[in-house]
């Protein structure tokens, strides 16, 4: 019986994350998760700058936006940029709805999200490509649902209101 010498995973080794991979971790682990809470949570400077109304949200969106920008930097497709944006796009817009947009931003981390978005992008182009082109078809498939609902929603109730005169 011949005992096994090479312990080596088949799996290709992940390369060492770059100094721009690295700012962009610890500034997402910031702005999502740097502060520990009881019961396993986190929270980050997004979720504690969300509270402030008004500005809270916008804010936060344009510091988000710096991940966005560097994602533009290394010339990451029009995919995986536009779920980047939709990333900080339904952060901010859930975000700005009063305590429950709050609780939201404490679990949705739209920074760690766009990052490792932008990891896989980086060791994985054309997976992340492929991916995101499907994540985005099927969007707008649920958005022109909901836009068919709406309208009949809307023609119901206009329906509805004629039929009272």
């Amino acid at each position: 019986m011949k005992l096994r010498t090479d312990f080596s995973s088949n799996e290709p080794e992940k390369p060492e994350p770059s100094a721009t991979e690295k700012r962009l971790q610890k500034l997402a682990w910031v702005l999502d998760s740097a502060i520990p809470l009881p019961g396993g949570f986190r929270l980050g400077l997004d979720s504690l700058i969300g509270f402030i109304p008004g500005i809270g949200d916008g804010a936060t969106a344009l510091i988000s936006s710096y991940i966005m920008a560097e994602g533009i930097k290394a010339k990451a497709p029009k995919t995986v940029l536009i779920r980047m944006l939709g990333n900080v796009a339904v952060d901010t817009i859930v975000g700005s709805i009063p305590f429950l947009g709050d609780l939201f931003d404490i679990g949705f981390r739209s920074n760690v999200r766009n990052v490792n978005l932008l990891k896989e992008y980086l060791h994985q182009p054309s997976e992340t490509s492929r991916s995101s082109a499907w994540i985005l078809i099927l969007v707008m498939i649920v958005l022109f649902a909901l836009l068919l609902g709406l309208l009949a929603l809307s023609l119901a109730i206009l329906q509805a209101i004629i039929g009272l005169f």
